[in-house]
């Protein structure tokens, strides 16, 4: 079945959905994504397969996923076109392109870009709940600031999985971490200043980002020092990390295929 093969990205509000992957009596993106295409194929057979899971609520500025078909596109601007006017207002389809059987986004090399988006300090507006995380303690932004480049390099990330075992692959490598400003998203009931964690990596374990992002507000908040984080990522450590920052901050902002 698999003879054409097609790489679609994707952007997308997580707030109302179950995360991506398929599952009984709950709404995902995956479900809403194919039954979509089902409509539009017009019960052709087709296949869907996502470069990677995200949680519930998790958003994506730009997730991809790979369509098998059949037969192939005639018009990849008018299938675009098309795709769009039916999905829902909270998905919307970017770009498509054509790729060879060789291609298989789970396992093809990429890179993967995370951002984290939060305030503190006072009570936000209603509107700012799905992509943003308020915490009302007040938090040391400098001190996380150096936190946050500790996770840079090569370490040992077993304390920053959700619920390791003792065959994972815990050595990782993170190519960008840094805590900044927010510049990128704005609105008039925003709160004056808000922040980003901005992480880079070529591959993140279930929950990886969120439990750095709650270590880094641990540490913001006094209960954890540098040297706890630092302790964290030597070889053969485990510390067992208490907080998991809320999962409607996080916002995939990028892939690249290599």
């Amino acid at each position: 079945m698999k003879n054409y093969f097609y790489v679609i990205t994707i952007q997308y509000l997580g707030y109302r959905f179950h995360g991506w992957q398929k599952q009984p009596d709950v709404k995902t993106l995956h479900l809403m994504v194919d039954r979509t295409l089902n409509f539009i194929l017009e019960g052709k057979p087709f296949k869907s397969l996502s470069s990677g899971r995200t949680d519930a609520m998790v958003s994506a500025e730009c997730a991809a996923f790979e369509l098998f078909l059949a037969e192939p596109l005639e018009d990849h601007d008018a299938f675009l076109k098309l795709f769009n006017h039916n999905l829902p207002q909270d998905i919307r389809a970017l770009t498509i392109k054509e790729v060879d059987a060789k291609f298989n986004i789970i396992n093809h090399s990429k890179i993967k870009e995370y951002l984290y988006l939060f305030t503190f300090g006072e009570k936000c507006h209603p509107f700012c709940a799905p992509i943003m995380t308020t915490i009302l303690d007040d938090l040391d932004i400098d001190l996380m600031k150096q936190g946050a480049k500790l996770f840079e390099g090569a370490h040992y990330f077993k304390s920053y999985c959700f619920k390791p075992t003792e065959t994972g692959i815990y050595n990782r490598e993170i190519l960008k971490c840094e805590l900044v400003e927010n510049t990128m998203y704005t609105a008039n009931y925003f709160p004056e200043k808000s922040y980003i964690l901005r992480v880079k990596g070529k591959g993140f374990m279930r929950n990886q980002i969120r439990l750095m992002m709650g270590t880094l507000i641990d540490l913001g908040k006094g209960k954890l020092t540098l040297d706890t984080i630092k302790q964290s990522l030597e070889q053969d450590c485990f510390i067992k990390l208490e907080y998991i920052a809320p999962a409607s901050g996080l916002i995939l902002n990028n892939i690249e295929f290599e």
